[in-house]
């Protein structure tokens, strides 16, 4: 369950750039482009040349069509891989860009004489580099993503210490439930879904184990995500 919601969590986002009309300027950023290829399986590479670890990027690409250029950004934050990293089922092209790592990242179809370029990368300092537009929206979503998962420990903290087995199920639910009706972020939602699946178990201590175990999971989760969600 929390693999799924790692999944989610750390799917890249895409939407048009028409905010980002400012030219780049500043420090070089520390990731590089190569191996370009268009066509229907377009992808990328991508070289972190910093001596941390990339742990958010926005790429954007470039295509011109007769008289109309049309741009596009794609953006991933992986900071939460400093949790999930090696988890079974985890995506490695989800997690972040270690110093000196090379990745080939696939993109949606692109024409020939396309351009890819990084335009703006967060580095596990909390140090960001690039276009203000798309740093902006990395750490705001930075601070959704926070603002959920304390919500979910919360929850979880308020019934584990005094309610057990099917009825901390059912406590959870409720409190979980009303928790995703408020506020579609993909942390409340998953919690909601862990505890739902935990609910096929009939042993009072298996319940309270798996449980506890998520609990200490979205913790944790949590705890990198405050962290993260400070800008340097």
């Amino acid at each position: 369950m929390s693999l799924a919601a790692f999944h989610r969590m750390s799917t890249p986002i895409s939407f048009i750039a028409l905010m980002l009309t400012a030219a780049l300027h500043g420090p070089d950023v520390p990731v590089t482009v190569s191996q370009v290829v268009t066509g229907p399986s377009s992808h990328v590479r991508l070289t972190n040349t910093s001596p941390q670890a990339v742990t958010a990027w926005s790429l954007a690409t470039t295509s011109v069509s007769g008289d109309r250029t049309h741009r596009e950004v794609y953006t991933s934050d992986g900071y939460l891989s400093e949790v999930t990293h090696g988890l079974a089922g985890a995506s490695a092209k989800l997690e972040r860009l270690m110093p000196g790592e090379s990745r080939e990242l696939p993109l949606d179809p692109l024409p020939e004489g396309a351009t890819v370029e990084v335009i703006a990368v967060v580095l596990d300092d909390g140090t960001a580099i690039g276009a203000e537009p798309a740093i902006a929206s990395i750490f705001a979503s930075r601070v959704k993503e926070r603002d959920a998962l304390r919500a979910v420990v919360d929850a979880f903290n308020d019934v584990l210490p005094t309610t057990h087995g099917a009825a901390a199920l059912d406590a959870l639910k409720e409190r979980l439930t009303v928790l995703a009706q408020r506020d579609q972020s993909i942390p409340c939602r998953a919690a909601l879904d862990a505890v739902q699946a935990y609910a096929r178990k009939t042993n009072p201590d298996e319940i309270d184990q798996s449980l506890r175990t998520y609990a200490d999971f979205v913790k944790r989760e949590y705890e990198v995500a405050a962290k993260h969600a400070q800008r340097r």
